[in-house]
């Protein structure tokens, strides 16, 4: 057994979590004993001002993460735009590995390593958002021993997160963020002993996110190959059964849950039928050009054969305008 305590907090967030964070560092004291890194799921083509808005939130000092940035207690270390955050040894590293539930940075990569890398010394802390990215990786925390928070669902703008997290950890704390200062420097205090190592499924995917070689060419894949593709790379994707959670990755690590899957299908699908709608419209307006032409020709016959075609196009783009409108309105209710 050793003697340590939790020195490593890691937060994930998505959509109304800059209002989440910004009162979550509030209430963190100038000595607080634990180095913070947080996901905020971010456009990949802008510069993120998360820091400049967490710094004046907080006396702790606040910075952009950058590859071998130490993990050094009383510092807030941000996810920039398009890069994994992974935890290593006493550091951070950047990746810019394939995407988890459709984002990077993903708050499942940070976790995972966090979880892999600290064991018992590292806290997950699930605020607002959208969907469930950082409840697999909630899921790995509590599995290596590390103590788990979300944030209370009344409390959070957008609760899915929180209560995808809460679902996948039911052991874990519900707290308005409000109160999340208070419950830390409690939980940083704990001492925490010799955790198991982590599991080879945890290695295997904490490897992917790195883009380490030897796992992009392993002939081993995690799971099982479940007959559906991956909406990134359009290859197989391989299910996971990780106890409470139906998950999926393919053979170059793109990772989803069931939820972030048929939410990516339902994308795809409306843009799919997007373009079929385009083409029907295309063809209607060639035809009727084309009957026109038959018509001055003299032949009424060809005319009126591709007056019916153009109608038939135009029936099936009605069609298609009403499965994109309902398509529509499932969307809307499953992101809430």
């Amino acid at each position: 057994m050793t003697n340590q305590s939790r020195d490593l907090v890691v937060v994930g967030a998505s959509a109304g979590g800059v209002e989440a964070l910004r009162s979550f560092v509030s209430g963190l004291p100038a000595d607080f004993p634990a180095c913070v890194v947080v996901v905020l799921h971010v456009p990949a083509n802008a510069p993120s001002a998360l820091p400049s808005i967490l710094r004046r939130a907080t006396p702790l000092s606040v910075k952009q993460a950058a590859n071998h940035d130490p993990l050094t207690p009383g510092t807030v270390l941000v996810a920039p735009p398009d890069h994994h955050v992974i935890v290593y040894d006493d550091a951070v590293t950047l990746s810019h590995g394939p995407r988890e539930n459709g984002h990077r940075p993903a708050v499942d990569v940070l976790f995972r390593s966090a979880a892999r890398t600290r064991g018992e010394r590292v806290v997950g802390v699930v605020l607002s958002g959208g969907l469930d990215d950082g409840a697999a990786g909630l899921l790995a925390i509590a599995r290596r021993g590390g103590a788990c928070v979300v944030q209370d669902f009344d409390d959070a703008l957008h609760d899915s997160m929180p209560r995808a997290a809460a679902a996948a950890v039911p052991e874990c704390h519900q707290v308005p963020v409000s109160k999340m200062g208070e419950v830390l420097q409690n939980l940083v205090k704990d001492p925490v002993g010799q955790d198991d190592p982590p599991s080879e499924l945890m290695e295997m995917e904490s490897a992917m996110a790195e883009m380490d070689p030897s796992a992009m060419h392993a002939d081993r894949r995690p799971g099982q190959p479940s007959g559906f593709a991956c909406p990134d790379c359009h290859g197989v994707l391989f299910e996971i059964d990780d106890g409470s959670l139906l998950r999926f990755r393919c053979r170059v690590g793109h990772a989803w849950s069931a939820e972030s899957l048929v939410v990516q299908q339902t994308t795809d699908l409306e843009s799919a039928l997007w373009m079929a709608l385009r083409s029907l419209e295309e063809k209607a307006a060639l035809t009727r050009r084309l009957s026109s032409r038959a018509l001055e020709r003299g032949h009424a016959l060809t005319s009126n054969h591709l007056v019916d075609e153009a109608e038939e196009a135009m029936r099936a783009a009605e069609l298609l305008r009403e499965l994109i409108q309902r398509l529509a309105e499932e969307q809307s209710r499953t992101l809430g």
